[in-house]
């Protein structure tokens, strides 16, 4: 019963959201706080103690504002408004998993990636995971990761195995965080260009995609590199399927980033907003056709995502809602101690202020910090673009960058998590040692990358 409460108020908080981006209504906005509210009321007695740890923060910071900011309901609104949009993003995207999961011609494709030769394997799987990651998020770890690690599991030699389905793992995962520099569809690209001002996804796309390209180029370049010599070598096997398996994908990628773009240009509205409503009606659409327009199968379908599947990420959505408050909140209350100051960051020039931003947020994701929160907290207090002398989309492409190495290194994030659960290892192993080199070789190149921004 619990979870179809749940399940109709994030329903409910993500139609309002979609309101208030679409046509601006208050009576929307306000629909949609206290809707994150009541969900929090709902799913943080049954979320994991360090939700319920972040929920506990949020309350003590809603608490300090009410006590030191005269604007307190406005700044707290602003925290839950934050909130809801990142669980009307979550909810949009999830949207999209139920009728994927159910596609044949979704699982061949993977299939397919995953079974590639050595030679073109590493290529395959971060092209794969990275494709996959537009339209399922991190389903697209679970979904290639669990194909990649069936495939491994079958080779005999122990050796063989374990360096295979860690390479395997690592491109999946290398493709997944190059999606979160550029992608509209990802967390990065959303939350950064909404906390800050006068940033467009398409002002910043062009670089942001370039960097996505230097964190694949590295990958591979890496993974050529130091390509362990084995005792002996495996046999040859033939990959499962033929490119015509990737069709069904790049169509449904092609039919999501036109529907984007032509939204985008003639609504004018940001593309997050465009995101937010584009995505539920294509998954709808797919469902639809895939039931062959069976009105009873197609409702079931829908319930299933309405009742069963939203509701179960109500763990996940806790500390995402709660990053997205704490972060807006906490950022209010810093802002009177940085008056003036932006971090002590004025009297740097542009450039290094940007590059920095590069290293700062997965250093901060070793301590815990879901990028989310971390960006949230510290985009207000740097100084304006305008001050800067840079564009507001060169911040956004910092943030991004920054971010996309935060995934690939954090023990704290989704993605090592599962790709440390895949590879039967610890997070920890996945972002701090495998990841090391690859970490400090894409560090360089992003930070080349958006020093160079900081001038364009």
């Amino acid at each position: 019963m619990i979870d179809r409460v749940i399940g109709i108020v994030l329903i409910v908080t993500a139609i309002a959201v979609v309101l208030r981006e679409w046509i601006g209504s208050e009576t929307a906005s306000l629909v949609a706080a206290v809707g994150v509210v009541a969900f929090l009321v709902l799913a943080t007695p049954r979320a994991h103690w360090s939700r319920q740890g972040f929920v506990a923060v949020g309350l003590v910071l809603v608490v300090a504002v009410i006590a030191l900011r005269p604007d307190w309901q406005a700044v707290s609104l602003r925290g839950l408004e934050q909130g809801a949009f990142i669980a009307a993003f979550f909810i949009a995207l999830a949207s999209l998993r139920n009728p994927a999961s159910a596609s044949p011609a979704i699982e061949r494709c993977g299939q397919y990636l995953a079974s590639q030769p050595p030679g073109k394997r590493y290529l395959s799987l971060t092209m794969g995971g990275h494709l996959f990651a537009l339209i399922l998020s991190y389903g697209a770890i679970s979904l290639l990761g669990g194909l990649t690690e069936s495939i491994a599991s079958r080779e005999a030699n122990a050796e063989v195995r374990e360096i295979r389905n860690r390479r395997m793992l690592l491109a999946i995962q290398r493709g997944f965080v190059a999606s979160l520099t550029w992608s509209p569809l990802a967390f990065a690209m959303a939350i950064s260009t909404s906390v800050v001002p006068g940033s467009t996804w398409s002002g910043a796309a062009s670089i942001a995609i370039f960097n996505a390209v230097l964190i694949t180029f590295v990958g591979w370049a890496l993974d050529t590199i130091f390509k362990p010599r084995l005792t002996q070598p495996p046999p040859a096997r033939r990959p499962m399927g033929s490119w015509r398996d990737l069709r069904p994908l790049l169509m449904l990628l092609l039919l999501l980033f036109a529907g984007v773009s032509i939204l985008e240009v003639m609504t004018g509205l940001r593309v997050i907003a465009v995101v937010m409503l584009l995505v539920p009606v294509i998954a709808v659409g797919w469902i639809v056709i895939q039931t062959h327009a069976n009105v009873r199968e197609t409702g079931k379908r829908l319930g299933q995502i309405a009742f069963v599947d939203v509701p179960s990420y109500h763990s996940e959505l806790v500390l995402l809602v709660m990053a997205g408050i704490i972060g807006t909140v906490g950022g209010a209350l810093l802002e009177p101690m940085f008056a003036g100051q932006s971090l002590g960051l004025s009297t740097l020039p542009a450039w290094a202020i940007l590059v920095s931003l590069v290293w700062f947020i997965p250093l901060l994701g070793q301590l815990g910090m879901n990028p989310i929160l971390s960006v949230s907290l510290l985009a207000p207090l740097l100084p304006d673009a305008a001050a800067m002398g840079v564009s507001p989309n060169a911040v956004v492409v910092a943030l991004t960058a920054g971010w996309a190495l935060a995934g690939a290194t954090s023990p704290f994030t989704a993605t090592t998590l599962l790709v440390g659960r895949l590879g039967h290892t610890t997070a920890w192993r996945v972002g701090v040692v495998w990841n090391r080199s690859f970490t400090l070789v894409t560090g360089l190149a992003l930070s080349v990358s958006v020093a160079l921004a900081a001038f364009l």
